[in-house]
Formats: structure tokens, sequence, C-alpha cells
């Protein structure tokens, strides 16, 4: 049985960039020279930035095809502890139309072209030929993991692969199923006054959207219920209003994925919160 470092070069000598994963299908943590930003500049989230950290930090960022970082010093050390490789199909030029369930694989076989496929543990990750933005919940149990986002490597997988098709880049620019303008919840109250909604302040809610991004990046640990505490309270003081836009929520998701936490995470953290608080 091949170990995950074997694969991991296998892997970077195709081309493919990628990274360990540990229990919980997430990337090691930021280290302590990283955290904080002290690094002095991590990764942005158009390419790698100047941070030159040894260590696998960044999440998606920290892919690589370099043999040297990949079998060497601290990343040597957490292959062994790792319990799956990721890679970055953006880095590879590929995009994973990631399908969660069978509802959502018989959707794509009415509708997006065969291409090769890779079984998961509840549905299918069809693989194309070339890359493009990343996005949450396309539609009911779909995300689309490409440039800015990991993947599990799962194998090989069936088929000839596909040039990325135009229904597939289509599905990016249509609001995710989870990120939408609510109308207001019922029965709750207007402003005092009838005035204008104080969430709609600019001022107000980038301040507000602002921290919360900065509770997420500075978490050090328990980063699942930072996660999740920090959704919950963005929701109670701006989600009953409609004042919350795509724009604002995937600055949330990026926050969390830069944090480790998949879209899946990022997606079922969502909708607990909001469920907690009948949205």
């Amino acid at each position: 049985m091949k170990t995950h470092l074997r694969i991991a070069l296998e892997l970077a000598a195709a081309g493919v960039p990628v990274l360990p994963l540990r229990a919980g299908k997430v990337p090691f943590g930021n280290c302590r020279d990283c955290a904080k930003n002290a690094c002095g500049g991590r990764p942005t989230m158009k390419s790698p930035g100047p941070c030159s950290c040894p260590a696998p930090c960044h999440a998606w960022a920290a892919a690589t095809t370099d043999p040297g970082v990949i079998a060497s010093g601290i990343w040597r050390r957490l292959w062994g502890q790792a319990q799956a490789v990721a890679y970055h199909p953006g880095g590879a030029r590929l995009t994973v139309v990631d399908l969660d369930d069978a509802d959502a694989i018989a959707w794509a076989r009415r509708t997006l072209p065969p291409t090769r496929t890779v079984a998961t543990t509840r549905g299918e990750h069809w693989i194309y030929q070339g890359p493009m933005r990343s996005a949450n919940a396309v539609r009911p149990g779909v995300d689309i993991k490409s440039t800015m986002a990991y993947a599990r490597w799962l194998g090989d997988g069936a088929g000839a692969m596909a040039p990325l098709p135009d229904d597939v880049r289509a599905l990016a620019l249509k609001e995710p199923v989870t990120v939408q303008r609510w109308p207001p919840a019922a029965g709750v109250p207007a402003p005092a006054g009838g005035g204008e909604c104080r969430h709609r302040t600019p001022v107000y809610l980038e301040r507000g959207i602002a921290m919360a991004e900065q509770r997420i990046t500075e978490a050090r640990s328990a980063v699942h219920s930072t996660v999740y505490r920090t959704f919950l309270a963005v929701l109670s003081t701006h989600g009953r209003c409609g004042c919350l836009t795509e724009n604002h929520i995937a600055r949330l998701f990026t926050a969390a994925q830069a944090k480790g936490e998949t879209a899946r995470h990022c997606t079922d953290a969502w909708t607990n919160a909001r469920t907690t608080l009948g949205l």
C-alpha cells in the first residue's frame, strides 16, 4: 500500500500541487510563525504570496509540486500524521465538480458531459480540464473546487477527462442556494420609528463583517466551533432584514477555508446557524 508521501510525490511529478490533510479532512493549521499574519504576509487569495514558511500553512495556498519541500523537514513529519492527500485543482488547471449525494449525481448525468469520475465517501468527483473560480453550493449537494480551493485525492478514477464545459462555468455565475438575500423573518418587528434598517448602513455592516473575518482568522483552536459561533453571531444581527449579500457571505466562507475548513463544513455551519435562529 502506498504511503501518503509516495502518493504526494507521484502527483507532484505529474504537475499536481499537493498538501497533507489531518483528521477531519482539513489542512494542518498555521504554525506559530504564521499565526495572526506574523509571517509578514500570508498567501493572498490570488497567489501564494511572500510567505516562505517551511510548514504547509495557509491551506490551499501551501500546495506545491516541489519534491524538495514535500519530502523534507516538517512536511515529511506531517505526512506521517496525515489522514489523506489533498491537491489544488486550479493549480493543476483542473476543476472538480463535487457531487455529494445520489440526487446530485443524477442531475450531473442528465446535465453535464461525461468526464473522469472518482468515487467519494458519499458521492462522486467529476474532473474536467481547465480552471475556474471555486463556488460553494451552486446547487443542492454540488460544490465546485478549482482555484483557491483543495480537494482530496481519492485515486485516478475512470473515464477520459473532458474539457471544462460552459455549463459548469455557468454554475458559478448563479447565486448559491445557501448564499442569498433573505426577506424579513415572520414576526420580526420593523425598526422603531419606521426608519430604514440600521443594518443597511454601510459602515455598520462592513464593521460587523470585518470583525467576523478577524475572529475566524485569529482562531488558534476549536476552529469548527469558532466558525459556527461567528456565523451565528452574524446571522443573529444581520440575517433577518435582507442586508447580507453573496459577497458578504463569501468573505466569511473564504476566511473559514483559509483556516482549513472545507466548503461543505462552511455550508453546514451556515445552514445550522440559520436553523438555530429560525431563518
